[in-house]
């Protein structure tokens, strides 16, 4: 009788360890894996930056093509200003008369 308990003793220290061995294992794994999961948190909110500044680039994007399409119409005026700058010599007298408004009931101004 006394073997017996000897043996269950023995096989309960022994299941104790492989416990303990496992839990340690778990433990060590589970530890891996948070530390893989705070990384990949990490990435995230740097994308959900990064996904926010494409928007700013979206808007400044419209607003560099409005500027591009002003540039062109101030090109070409100034373009047709030279050109007739060069065949026109009295262009002051030009200008101040197609600058004053012509009104049906008066005339010219």
């Amino acid at each position: 009788m006394e073997q017996l308990w000897w043996t269950a003793i023995v096989v309960a220290l022994v299941v104790t360890f492989v416990v303990g061995l496992l839990l340690s294992l778990i433990l060590r794994e589970a530890a891996r894996i948070e530390a893989g999961a705070a990384q990949i948190w990490t990435a995230g909110k740097l994308i959900a930056n990064n996904t926010i500044l494409i928007t700013l680039l979206i808007r400044t994007n419209q607003l560099v093509a409005e500027i591009l399409k002003a540039a062109g119409g101030i090109a070409g005026g100034a373009q047709r200003i030279e050109a007739h700058a060069a065949i026109c010599p009295g262009c002051p007298q030009c200008v101040a008369a197609q600058a004053a408004p012509k009104s049906p009931l008066w005339g010219t101004r």
